[in-house]
């Protein structure tokens, strides 16, 4: 009896599905916090990897004048790249890591268009009724839906996007 009851109630549950990548695309704000990213994100990337090169080029040059160097500039030379070796790793972690910097420009520039869908969401939710919305983007589990049921206009509509 149990096991009927919970089939009927989920049966008569109202649905629709979104694309939020679909939704993100149309935003114009959201292009430009895209671009910006990959602006800083390639500025970054550039130093880290010119900070690669002069690392490379240090153990090159270690490599091929180690056995001409005293002890004590052997020493001093394996500290040199292994400082370099250290602070390249904290840089990386710095811009790119867990809550890093581009973590944070992220953050600080898609939340907001990110919390303007998702309110426009709840309200479509509300106005329509609905029990569950499901987003279609990124690794879901629908694997087909019927257009109609696909809202994702609606919601740009509410954000004051046109469509074309």
């Amino acid at each position: 009896m149990f096991i009927c009851l919970s089939i009927g109630k989920s049966y008569g549950q109202r649905y629709a599905v979104v694309d939020t990548k679909y939704i993100l695309s149309k935003i114009p704000e959201y292009q430009q916090a895209d671009e910006t990213l990959k602006l800083i994100a390639n500025r970054w990337q550039k130093e880290l990897s010119n900070a690669q090169i002069e690392l490379d080029r240090m153990r090159k040059n270690y490599e091929a004048e180690q056995y001409m160097l005293s002890d004590e500039l052997k020493k001093k030379r394996e500290i040199e790249i292994s400082n370099k070796e250290k602070l390249l790793s904290r840089q990386r972690e710095k811009y790119f890591g867990y809550e890093g910097e581009i973590f944070q420009e992220r953050k600080k520039l898609v939340q907001p268009i990110q919390d303007k869908i998702y309110n426009a969401v709840q309200h479509m939710m509300v106005a329509h009724g609905l029990d569950i919305i499901f987003d279609k983007s990124d690794g879901t589990t629908i694997l087909a839906a019927d257009p109609k049921l696909n809202r994702s206009d609606e919601i740009l509509s509410d954000l004051g996007i046109k469509i074309k």
